[in-house]
């Protein structure tokens, strides 16, 4: 049993992803109109949720896919509340969005280096000779 609830929602308080990117220290925080746009038109937004301290539920985790619908997903954010991290809540945010795109021919995602060993022990493998290539206007990166 897990402390915690996923679900399968655009339906986000701005301050709610606000607050879980800033305590990541994502960039795309500072780009708050921007990041509720790409989530609102992302293919699917799995979030995770614990009971709050006062009314209401605590966002603790984030993730979000892009596809065709067919054959390809994406899955470009994935972010747990430091507070939860090593809980289990990122593994099961990606096992739910691997099982509601099962069956596509490719699952792609760009790792941080901290983080590859996370999407590794996910089934996830490096893509042969291909390099993660990008024109990148955060400052984290």
């Amino acid at each position: 049993m897990t402390d915690y609830e996923l679900r399968e929602t655009k339906d986000l308080a701005r301050d709610d992803v606000l607050g879980l990117y800033r305590a990541n220290k994502w960039s795309s925080a500072a780009k708050p109109d921007r990041l509720m746009t790409a989530l609102g038109n992302s293919d699917t937004v799995v979030t995770a949720w614990a009971p709050g301290p006062r009314k209401g539920d605590t966002l603790i985790g984030l993730g979000n896919a892009l596809s065709d619908g067919a054959l390809v997903v994406y899955y470009p954010h994935l972010l747990v509340h430091p507070d939860w991290h090593g809980k289990g809540v990122g593994r099961a945010i990606i096992r739910h969005m691997q099982e509601r795109y099962a069956g596509f021919h490719q699952h792609a995602l760009i790792a941080d280096a901290p983080a590859i060993g996370f999407y590794e022990r996910c089934g996830f493998t490096r893509a042969g000779d291909c390099q993660a290539m990008w024109i990148y206007a955060g400052g984290d990166g």
